[in-house]
């Protein structure tokens, strides 16, 4: 079992910033593979950021430019700074890893995952 809790959401103005981070506690020696998801009401959960301890990074094109992921395997914490936020990034933050190893170099495929966290809202207004 993995278990991953996720902080540092909260509501801010266009053009603002957040970091969101998530520890990972469990089985996690095994698991080189991480990433962000979020999902807005009405819209299905998408892939947001995902990194690999081989060093592969991903990230939609939606965020490209304006989010960075990284991750501190000392701490087990998995990060997300996001800048310059927009009204459309609003939405339900998870953070999530697969069960064992990478994630096939498809960080930002939902299918690639097994554990999710509580979930973290952000929230960009106009």
């Amino acid at each position: 079992q993995v278990h991953l809790v996720e902080s540092g959401g909260g509501s801010v103005q266009a053009g603002g910033s957040l970091r969101l981070s998530c520890v990972a506690s469990g089985y996690i020696d095994g698991v080189t593979c991480m990433g962000w998801f979020r999902e807005a009401p009405g819209k299905s959960r998408e892939g947001v950021a995902g990194i690999e301890d081989s060093g592969t990074i991903g990230y939609a094109d939606s965020v490209k430019g304006r989010f960075t992921i990284s991750k501190d395997k000392s701490k087990n914490t998995l990060y997300l700074q996001m800048n310059s936020l927009e009204p459309e990034d609003t939405a339900m933050y998870y953070c999530a890893a697969p069960s064992w190893g990478d994630c096939s170099g498809d960080v930002l495929d939902r299918y690639e995952y097994n554990y999710w966290g509580q979930g973290i809202q952000v929230s960009v207004s106009s």
